[in-house]
């Protein structure tokens, strides 16, 4: 057999490990390049990617886009005093889900290490491709976590059909002072909210994202 007809077979059988985004770029998925990495595609993918598996009240899922942004207003209340590069990385922190979507508690546990070692790549490149440091810092990290849950809280309540002492044991309380009333909006506006907030947190963090190979000026 000619080693030109071998490897045409061996290309239309190996399993497709990149996924091509509505930019044009196309996503190594087992080795992720912050240069294939736009807000663009993350704001369009997350606000297509329901929270709770889409098991919620209203005429639109909540979406992970709209979520990302609460979150980062909730750890802002708070520590008023957070850095705009960590706000941003508030705002980032699922973001790895416009690849791999929402994937609720129970099943991200039975999936196990390797979800985890797959999440933490993309998360990685993201961050490297708008600026923030690759490994988010531990108290940080924190932070992020308690906004995240506290956002959970009040999703679970107002559109996932909890009672409010299920998601207390589940969530724990929400912070003291805060309050929020969830309308989940449609994919096209909550996306546009989600690129807003980015180019408004990048700008005050003063970073610019890296380079991409076809970039223009």
């Amino acid at each position: 057999m000619a080693k030109g007809l071998r490897q045409t077979r061996a290309s239309k059988t190996a399993p497709r490990a990149w996924q091509r985004m509505l930019s044009g770029r196309r996503l190594d998925l087992l080795d992720p390049s912050p240069m294939d990495i736009e807000i663009e595609d993350i704001a369009h993918g997350l606000a297509r990617v329901a929270r709770w598996n889409g098991q919620t009240i209203g005429e639109h899922g909540f979406s992970v886009a709209q979520h990302s942004v609460v979150v980062e207003e909730i750890a802002v209340h708070i520590k008023p005093d957070l850095e705009p590069r960590w706000r941003l990385a508030a705002l980032l922190h699922d973001a790895s889900e416009y690849v791999i979507g929402d994937m609720i508690s129970p099943f991200k546990a039975a999936l196990g290490v390797s979800y985890k070692e797959f999440e933490e790549k993309l998360e990685t490149a993201i961050h490297v491709r708008f600026g923030l440091p690759a490994k988010t810092p531990a108290p940080i990290k924190k932070l992020i976590k308690q906004a995240d849950r506290a956002c959970a809280f009040f999703e679970a309540t107002q559109l996932a059909g909890f009672s409010i002492e299920e998601s207390i044991g589940f969530f724990g309380h929400p912070p003291e002072g805060y309050g929020l009333t969830i309308d989940p909006l449609a994919p096209a506006v909550a996306q546009e909210r989600y690129v807003q907030r980015f180019h408004v947190l990048s700008e005050a963090a003063g970073y610019e994202p890296v380079k991409a190979a076809f970039d223009t000026e």
